[in-house]
């Protein structure tokens, strides 16, 4: 059972709406997972976190392969069984 409200689109404010709609975009998805949907409770740290997300995957000196794997051995170190499962999906893909 969740302790965080996990946000669908239709339960969004406008502002948490155009972050949704950015991420579906950028990575061709359906639907954005639930880390997002549980951030969407603050629309604006919703927003501040994206920034950043697409400012450390965005282009750069490491490829977004790389990106991933560090992804993964923080979510190993921090031992966090549900961004393990994410960032080793993202990887795979």
């Amino acid at each position: 059972m969740a302790t965080v409200k996990l946000l669908d689109y239709e339960d969004v404010p406008a502002e948490a709406k155009a972050v949704y709609d950015e991420i579906k975009a950028s990575r061709a998805v359906e639907d954005v997972n639930n880390f997002w949907k549980a951030m969407a409770n603050n629309p604006a740290a919703l927003r501040t976190f994206w920034e950043r997300m697409k400012a450390v995957m965005g282009k750069g000196e490491l490829d977004p392969l790389t990106k991933e794997l560090i992804y993964v051995a923080v979510s190993i170190a921090n031992n966090c069984e549900y961004c393990i499962h994410s960032h080793t999906a993202a990887a795979r893909s």
